[in-house]
């Protein structure tokens, strides 16, 4: 897997999760998902986001220039 993939993935299980625990366990859980939903739109409006910068840190690789990530 390349890191758009990773990225993705992440974010989906940091959302799914801070909603059910906001659902079962403490409504505060979802300024988590609030979190989450900020780091994406700083991401798609400054093309930086913490959590590919710790990606990259961990050796995940990045999509090769001019593939396609839609397969």
């Amino acid at each position: 897997m390349y890191l758009d993939r990773y990225l993705r993935l992440i974010a989906g299980v940091f959302v799914l999760a801070s909603v059910a625990l906001g659902y079962f366990v403490n409504p505060l859980w979802l300024l988590f998902t609030a979190f989450v939903g900020l780091n994406l739109v700083v991401g798609g409006t400054f093309n930086w986001c913490p959590m590919i910068a710790i990606l990259r840190k961990s050796g995940v690789r990045e999509l090769p220039e001019g593939a396609c990530a839609c397969k």
